[in-house]
């Protein structure tokens, strides 16, 4: 049993508010190295987790996945990092390196999903995490960790089914929303070579749309402009979750177009458009540790940056409160100030 204390921000039960709890560190495995957080993203999965949507939420639950910091301690067999690296961490902390998605280089989809997710046992907001050290990513040089720490998720999030589908003729893409996604796809996908398109029900985001590499601007909820997208796309980036009409996004595809979903939206779909235009729908979860590796580094070299709002960890329920709100623009970042507690 581990003698190191960790301090985190709990939640106790559905939906409640996250309150300081103290709990033993995990044992650290021989692959395993602890990560002392200094920066960790707040994301709609964790507010997802909190709220148990998925009905696997251990409670008490502490949420975070977007983890930057520094190794405290390294594990016996780990010869990659020493007690100091910068590092990141992203949804995945875990895999069972057995099955044969494992076994294929493709961890994300690893048949234990469940118990893959980084806060098993506990997450990022917090002073500590443990996790699988192939899980663990150096920081590129002078990448500030709070956009480091939003690139972990919302970043190879649209980055992997983007990379997947750039190819040397230059394709058409629409972003279905404006967000903490939508404003990271539109930059991967301007620097990807793809002309952009920004579909959005909030007219006000144009400007900003504009800003982050969008080519054109469409208000999803003006018929008018809609119909001037008809036809336009390859592929179609869903990255909003509420209020979408599918079957006006799914006339924006081009024959054979792709729609990728991201996060989680409720869709229901008209199947006709889908097999007279032979469309095809699919997900996209995050990315490999190759995809993460050369996602942060292409992030770098394009100097794509997320939008960020930076308040103490000790907000966090003020932060999440934001969230749920969708008043974030567009991403918030925790700085720890739990170590001051924990010491103080």
């Amino acid at each position: 049993m581990s003698t190191l204390k960790v301090m985190g921000y709990a939640a106790k039960g559905v939906r409640q508010q996250l309150e300081l709890y103290e709990y033993p560190s995990p044992e650290l495995g021989e692959n395993d190295v602890r990560v002392s957080i200094t920066h960790c993203g707040v994301c709609h999965t964790d507010i997802h987790a909190i709220d148990d949507y998925y009905g696997v939420t251990p409670y008490p639950f502490v949420p975070g996945h977007e983890i930057v910091g520094h190794i405290a301690v390294v594990g016996p067999a780990v010869v990659s990092f020493k007690a100091g690296d910068r590092v990141a961490v992203g949804w995945q902390g875990h895999a069972c390196m057995q099955c044969e998605w494992c076994l294929k280089g493709e961890p994300q989809l690893c048949m234990d999903v469940e118990n893959c997710g980084v806060w098993i046992p506990y997450g990022g907001f917090a002073t500590s995490v443990v996790v699988d050290h192939r899980f663990v990513y150096p920081l590129p040089q002078g990448m500030p960790p709070e956009d480091a720490a939003v690139l972990m998720c919302a970043g190879v999030t649209v980055y992997s089914p983007l990379r997947s589908h750039a190819t040397e003729e230059k394709k058409s893409v629409g972003v279905v929303g404006v967000g903490g996604l939508g404003h990271l796809a539109l930059q991967f996908a301007h620097a990807l070579g793809y002309q952009v398109t920004a579909i959005s029900s909030s007219p006000g985001k144009e400007e900003h749309a504009l800003a982050f590499g969008a080519d054109r601007f469409v208000h999803s909820k003006d018929r008018s402009s809609m119909r001037q997208v008809h036809y336009a796309f390859d592929m179609l980036l869903c990255t909003a979750n509420h209020g979408l009409d599918w079957e006006e996004l799914l006339l924006t595809l081009k024959k054979r177009g792709k729609l990728v979903l991201l996060g989680f939206p409720d869709i229901t779909l008209n199947s006709t458009d889908i097999v007279v235009h032979e469309l095809s729908i699919s997900g996209s979860f995050v990315g490999n540790p190759r995809t993460m590796r050369e996602m942060l580094a292409f992030a770098q070299e394009q100097g794509i940056q997320p939008m960020v709002e930076l308040m103490p960890m000790s907000q966090v329920n003020a932060a999440l409160q934001r969230l749920r709100k969708n008043k974030a623009r567009y991403r918030i970042v925790l700085v720890n100030d739990l170590i001051d507690i924990e010491q103080g």
